[in-house]
């Protein structure tokens, strides 16, 4: 099956603690169905110093499950949903809402 989303897509957070929020995929995880999303779940975490650097608390993103996250439509900016076609020989991914392409 083709992944509906992929690293570097702007995705919107549907359901939540931080819900309606936006940003870009960082990382994705397919074998456990979660990304992590740039800005989206931020945890603390408490490290002890070392040599590699200070210790302190440190903000970083947790994983998110793929099912809480929707694709942006290119045209207006809203939650849309993912769909494939071919052009030119190429499997694309569109944007059902408005059926622009999301593959650059």
């Amino acid at each position: 099956m083709a992944a509906k989303i992929k690293k570097g897509d702007r995705v919107i957070v549907i359901s939540g603690r931080d819900k309606g929020k936006t940003g870009e995929v960082l990382k994705m995880l397919t074998s456990d169905g979660r990304a992590i999303v740039q800005g989206i779940a931020m945890v603390k975490r408490h490290t002890r110093p070392s040599q590699a650097g200070a210790g302190g608390i440190i903000e970083k993103e947790a994983t998110i499950d793929l099912s809480n996250l929707a694709h942006i439509d290119p045209k207006d900016n809203k939650a849309t949903r993912i769909g494939f076609r071919e052009e030119n020989g190429r499997k694309i991914r569109f944007a059902k809402r408005s059926g622009e392409p999301i593959d650059r």
